[in-house]
């Protein structure tokens, strides 16, 4: 998509501007801080649709009670490397934040730790709570049910499933960047489609299909479409056992129980999540590890090409890459979002962006 006409803000100004919205809004100065901060992050890695872009929805359900200003996150249940956390229907990002912390505690005990959670709410982008155990020479995994149903099952017609992403990121040695699987269980992210729209831009054919099957690519007649599951059947299967790990098993939605959060400011969606972290040093020297993803990375990069290819990528350069520039260059916003964002500042009494 084009960034035609968008305007640049610097990271750290879009993380100011967020808290103070929050804090507006009744969060503590703490919440509002880290919400913020995992809302841009998800902008910094190339995920618009899941950062400063989601901020007006955020502030709709904050307002109409669908989320908890002021939730006490807690651990529910907990055996050796396993616990399971309550978000008491708080924020998604402050729910994962605080599973992550938990599972790399977990990790440095037992050699992995599993955190999952019921009553959360949206998270962003899956890659920034997979990529926190990096710094503890860990590897990271997460996984969610998405907070509504745009998938079909493989050969169905109901909306029983969501994107249901997962994450999955590894550590390489100094100079190489870490491997960074982030992917929805659909051919696109349902927020790639709500930012479309947003944008006034179609969507690619291959992406949705009405009741029929025929293509939707006018985004304004997604809530009738199916999201098409990633390789077919598979990624059907990978959706349904995705759910199960994130939310069934966690006491959280699934099926039909999903709360459509697009449509629905009030009620609880109880999200869930999970997320684990690996102790890479409980299965082989840190050091020869990550010299060794290198080793096999670079293999990958500088291996022959297929006609019509410029390049081999590893999963999440082009993410890693985003972020270096728009750290330094600042984050595209597009018009649209610029003036919903000033009319929210100018709401809650905050200096507009």
């Amino acid at each position: 998509m084009t960034e035609r006409g968008f305007r640049k803000v610097m990271p750290e100004r879009l993380r100011e501007f967020i808290a103070a919205v929050l804090r507006a809004e009744g969060l503590p100065d703490n919440d509002a801080a880290t919400v913020a901060s995992l809302m841009v992050e998800a902008d910094l890695l190339g995920g618009d649709g899941h950062g400063i872009f989601r901020l007006p929805q955020y502030l709709n359900r904050l307002r109409a009670g669908g989320f908890n200003a002021r939730p006490n996150i807690r651990i529910e249940r907990e055996r050796g490397a396993t616990a399971l956390v309550n978000g008491d229907n708080g924020f998604g990002h402050l729910v994962m934040n605080r599973c992550a912390e938990e599972a790399i505690a977990r990790a440095r005990k037992y050699g992995i730790g599993w955190v999952g959670a019921h009553h959360s709410n949206h998270a962003g982008v899956a890659g920034i709570y997979a990529m926190m155990p990096l710094a503890h020479d860990m590897i990271g995994l997460y996984a969610a049910v998405g907070n509504a149903n745009h998938m079909a099952p493989w050969g169905g017609t109901e909306f029983l499933l969501s994107t249901n992403p997962i994450a999955v990121a590894i550590p390489a040695a100094e100079g190489t960047k870490p491997v960074l699987l982030d992917m929805a269980t659909t051919v696109a992210a349902y927020g790639k489609v709500k930012l479309a729209a947003q944008r006034g831009e179609p969507i690619p054919e291959g992406w949705m299909i009405d009741k029929d099957g025929n293509p939707v690519t006018d985004p304004s007649k997604a809530a009738s479409g199916s999201l098409l599951p990633i390789g077919g059947p598979k990624g059907y299967g990978l959706a349904l056992v995705l759910g199960l790990l994130a939310g069934t098993l966690n006491g959280a939605a699934m099926g039909r129980d999903v709360i459509d959060f697009n449509a629905d400011d009030h009620s609880v969606t109880n999200t869930g999540q999970f997320i684990a972290a690996i102790d890479i040093a409980s299965f082989i020297d840190v050091n020869t590890f990550k010299q060794q993803v290198a080793r096999i990375l670079g293999e990958m990069k500088s291996s022959a090409l297929r006609p019509g290819f410029a390049e081999i990528r590893i999963p999440g350069e082009r993410a890693l890459s985003i972020r270096e520039q728009r750290m330094s260059e600042g984050i595209p916003i597009a018009p649209p979002l610029m003036e919903k964002l000033n009319a929210i500042a100018a709401s809650c009494g905050v200096d507009p962006l």
